[in-house]
């Protein structure tokens, strides 16, 4: 679902720029390194997240959790 969030949104937000630096006397060129940067770190904090919570949940000794409900 990151993945795909960062395909909507990155064009848009490479149009908005261009449209938005187009307005300076110095214009420079938007390249697709902070695109690429951003969407990596976005996928690893994603990644990171899902796996520390997926192996949280398998340590958990089933019983405790029945055991509370």
């Amino acid at each position: 679902m990151v993945f795909i969030a960062i395909l909507i949104a990155a064009p848009i937000v490479w149009w908005a720029t261009n449209k938005w630096l187009q307005d300076f006397a110095y214009k420079i060129d938007v390249n697709w390194v902070p695109f690429t940067l951003g969407g990596t770190i976005g996928i690893l904090a994603a990644l990171l997240t899902v796996s520390y919570q997926a192996l949280k949940a398998a340590k958990t000794n089933p019983v405790d959790s029945l055991r509370d409900e």
